[in-house]
């Protein structure tokens, strides 16, 4: 299958999109993403989705240094629960380890190694899409983003020795480029990443706690995942993701996947699972987080959950939980005002 990126690796998309004066909206229609996905960080979504999502977006903007533009919007919480341990490592060598290890766990498109020799540290991304896409934007967001961890630890005023990209230089100035990296920023090399003094992967992490560090860890390790993450698991994650744009269908999650629909309904079964009976799951208990809450209204629910009109989302609540939805939200709100 495919690889998938946590819907935080797109923090900030909105607000830079509408900076630069394109509607978010339709682009993300176009690779079959919605705005409302990109609320819950831990969702994941079709790397492939992400990388064309970008390519569009500095296209529609006219800014070849959109994805250096979203990197600035990074911060460790991006990684998720990772990125709480990686804050408590006592040196830069520490937290870059974690990071390559774990890196499924927030990005698997992402692939980091990390390489020394006669004093130099060399930092390499790929990206693995598994088909043939452009990814300047996220190669670009990918290797700046390193960059901002790094400059976390060692500081602000921190600059690798060499940026590196393998593709050619923007036609418009390279200012971004030279702000975010320094001036030693060469295109057309050999791969994409950065070259800095070994030395520094040594330096002390001024940040840590080294009490805090026990907790982190003791946390992490119990909820750290395999690199290979269990079929209907996927499913799952983008069931979630697609129910609100209204097209979620075996075939659009065999697509996301890269994959036929023959295989989903494969995989699945192997796991005991079922398209529908994962799809039913997941809806109920989207609902039950949904309806509880009296923000939403039940019309906007109803879209949420990928429903064609609130009629039928009135029958099958009806179905599932034995009275309207209507009626459940008033005995939750009765029930929570009892415990009070």
């Amino acid at each position: 299958m495919k690889p998938l990126v946590r819907t935080a690796s797109l923090n900030g998309y909105v607000e830079l999109s509408r900076s630069v004066g394109i509607d978010p909206q339709p682009l993300l229609r176009r690779v079959g993403l919605d705005a409302a996905a990109l609320t819950v960080p831990d969702r994941w979504i079709a790397g492939s989705a992400a990388v064309q999502l970008l390519e569009l977006s500095a296209a529609a903007a006219r800014r070849p240094d959109f994805g250096l533009l979203l990197a600035e919007y990074r911060r460790l919480s991006t990684l998720g629960p990772i990125g709480l341990v990686v804050r408590e490592e006592p040196d830069v060598r520490s937290a870059l380890g974690l990071l390559l290890r774990h890196e499924h766990m927030y990005n698997e498109l992402l692939h980091i190694r990390l390489s020394e020799a006669q004093g130099l540290a060399t930092l390499k991304v790929t990206l693995d899409l598994g088909e043939e896409l452009e990814h300047r934007q996220a190669t670009e967001l990918a290797v700046a983003a390193l960059h901002r961890v790094l400059r976390g630890f060692l500081g602000e005023r921190w600059q690798s020795l060499t940026v590196c990209f393998t593709h050619p230089a923007p036609s418009a100035e390279a200012g971004t480029h030279r702000r975010l990296f320094g001036p030693h920023v060469e295109f057309e090399r050999e791969f994409d990443g950065f070259v800095f003094y070994a030395g520094e992967l040594d330096s002390p992490n001024a940040l840590a706690d080294p009490q805090l560090r026990a907790y982190a860890r003791q946390y992490f390790e119990a909820i750290a995942v395999p690199r290979d993450t269990a079929a209907e698991d996927r499913v799952r994650e983008l069931i979630e993701v697609l129910l609100p744009t209204g097209r979620c269908s075996v075939e659009q999650i065999a697509h996301s996947l890269g994959v036929d629909r023959r295989t989903v309904h494969r995989r699945l079964a192997e796991a005991g699972e079922t398209f529908s009976s994962l799809l039913g799951a997941t809806r109920r208990q989207l609902a039950e987080q949904l309806v509880a809450s009296p923000r939403r209204s039940l019309t906007e629910i109803s879209g949420l959950l990928g429903f064609a009109s609130p009629s039928a989302f009135s029958r099958w609540f009806g179905q599932q939980f034995g009275c309207s939805a209507r009626e459940w939200r008033a005995r939750r709100a009765a029930e929570r005002a009892a415990e009070y």
